[in-house]
């Protein structure tokens, strides 16, 4: 995720603590998905659709939180 932002990414996870908590949300979503993907903790179909389009809210706003970094610091 973000490989071409990561040093935003390390940034704004120090700097920017709305930032930090939906990253940290992002991984805790993708590992659960991952669970029940390979059956480790099945869910249903509508719990893993809505794990789903949480994880990717939180990337779309991580994503909306770079692109302003990225115009706040265009050398970075």
């Amino acid at each position: 995720m973000f490989e071409f932002d990561q040093d935003a990414v390390s940034v704004l996870r120090v700097e920017d603590a709305n930032f930090s908590r939906l990253f940290d949300k992002h991984a805790a979503l993708k590992s659960r998905i991952h669970e029940a993907s390979c059956w480790t903790n099945p869910l249903d179909d509508v719990a893993l659709e809505t794990l789903k389009k949480l994880k990717l809210q939180a990337k779309d706003q991580m994503a909306k939180i770079i692109r302003h970094y990225r115009q706040v610091h265009p050398q970075a």
